[in-house]
């Protein structure tokens, strides 16, 4: 429908008719301590004219780079059908799919990605998506929580290898309920085993794969450690990685138990850091633990197939704490790119993709190293991602490289400041061995 503006005489007439003095009284429920204090941060507005023209500057900044930057948003090839199919109105338009017999093109393309993303990660259920990897962490610790039988307290297991932007998402999701985050501590750039012993019970342990510093843990042994010890088991994965590593739910003996994560690597561009999607997957076991949508399919009274949202109404979203989530919404066009993107690639698709960008960073990071005063932080395996220690500190290397037309990576230092001189390297399927002389010439010349 249009939007209607009411004027200020509307506002007081409504205002009468309910019987409250002014707008604020109709959230008297919430307590003063949580509530927003004013956009005090928020600068002044400007003209449409003035914020295209600042639009436009920050898109230029972003031509003409060869792009060595990852840290949980990555340069993949796209198929040029994926967004020309999810630009069609009848997906870019498309609301959420609450009214099954008006929305079965929507609900097909939903029972598809879940379909795809089950297989990919061999679990047994997957939703229709989270808004991003870090809140769907969030809720996956929440899941982990109410799924908890013996309902004693509520301690997560936090990898220290697990991406910060991730971990600071997840605790603002599930603060408020009281959770406890413990880190578990990181030796060489993975978890330590020798100190699992020395951990606190905790209801579950969230480990990523591969991890923030590109490194791949020992996650069968970190799983089944876990489920002996009476936790659950929370994975957060790369799903392109999971083209070519062992999926999640083969973990150990049992598999994980949830799976999260950031669905960019799926046909999303980088976009100056958004927006992405988030995937949530979890055993038939706790499947009525898990929010959001997920969609089935059946037959109708024809015996035609039609497809509808199962094991939950929209009601369920709306009644606050004893609803599973009350994030009541998700990035649907996202998606349907996602769904397009693992459509076209296939398994063999994604298996290329996967191995060549692991290929390309074996040969940056040989190439980089050969570079007098750099050298590998880690020596353990990595996937498509690798730190380096370097002879200057790396934001100072970042910004020259920068200067020369290179997105050279990610300075640890910018969450870490005792990493001063470790910078996060990546390399994709789209670079080439021009890309990488040419990184390796640049550096040379900035370490110089």
């Amino acid at each position: 429908m249009p939007f209607i503006p009411h004027s200020s005489g509307d506002v007081q007439d409504m205002l009468a008719t309910i019987g409250v003095a002014d707008v604020d009284a109709l959230f008297d429920e919430i307590p003063p301590a949580i509530r927003a204090k004013g956009l005090t941060q928020t600068p002044p507005g400007i003209s449409e004219l003035e914020i295209l023209q600042l639009m436009q500057e920050r898109a230029d900044q972003d031509s003409g780079r060869i792009c060595f930057l990852g840290a949980g948003c990555y340069d993949h090839h796209i198929p040029a059908a994926v967004w020309d199919l999810a630009g069609r109105g009848e997906f870019l338009t498309a609301y959420t799919p609450y009214q099954a017999e008006a929305s079965q093109g929507t609900l097909q393309l939903i029972y598809e990605y879940q379909s795809m993303m089950t297989r990919l990660l061999a679990m047994d259920v997957a939703n229709a998506s989270v808004y991003d990897g870090g809140s769907g962490l969030g809720e996956a610790i929440l899941m982990a929580l109410r799924a908890n039988k013996k309902g004693e307290g509520r301690r997560i297991l936090v990898a220290g290898s697990l991406h910060p932007l991730m971990r600071s998402a997840a605790y603002n999701v599930s603060r408020l309920q009281g959770v406890e985050f413990v880190t578990v501590p990181v030796v060489d750039g993975r978890l330590e085993s020798a100190a699992l012993s020395d951990l606190p019970a905790a209801v579950s342990l969230v480990i990523q794969q591969p991890n923030f510093f590109g490194g791949l843990e020992a996650v069968d042994q970190l799983t089944d450690w876990a489920h002996a010890a009476g936790m659950s088991v929370i994975a957060v994965v790369n799903p392109l990685a999971m083209a070519v590593l062992k999926p999640p739910g083969q973990w150990g003996q049992t598999g994980a138990d949830i799976v999260c994560g950031d669905g960019q690597p799926l046909g999303i561009p980088m976009a100056s850091g958004g927006p992405s999607f988030g995937f949530l997957c979890c055993k038939q076991a706790i499947v009525r633990q898990m929010p959001g949508r997920i969609i089935g399919k059946t037959v109708d009274l024809e015996g035609r197939t039609g497809y509808a949202l199962t094991l939950q109404a929209r009601e369920q979203h709306i009644r606050r704490a004893k609803a599973t989530s009350n994030i009541c919404t998700n990035q649907g066009l996202l998606v349907t790119a996602a769904t397009i993107h693992l459509a076209m690639m296939g398994p063999e698709g994604l298996a290329r993709a996967a191995k060549a960008s692991h290929a390309n960073t074996r040969q940056l990071v040989a190439a980089l190293t050969d570079v007098p005063g750099v050298q590998r932080t880690f020596s353990g395996p990595f996937f498509h991602e690798a730190v380096l220690t370097l002879p200057k500190p790396a934001v100072e290397v970042r910004d020259a490289l920068l200067a020369r037309g290179l997105l050279a990576g990610l300075p640890l230092s910018t969450y870490d400041s005792t990493r001063a001189h470790e910078l996060l390297v990546c390399a994709t399927e789209k670079r080439t061995t021009r890309d990488i002389d040419t990184y390796a010439r640049l550096l040379r010349e900035v370490l110089a």
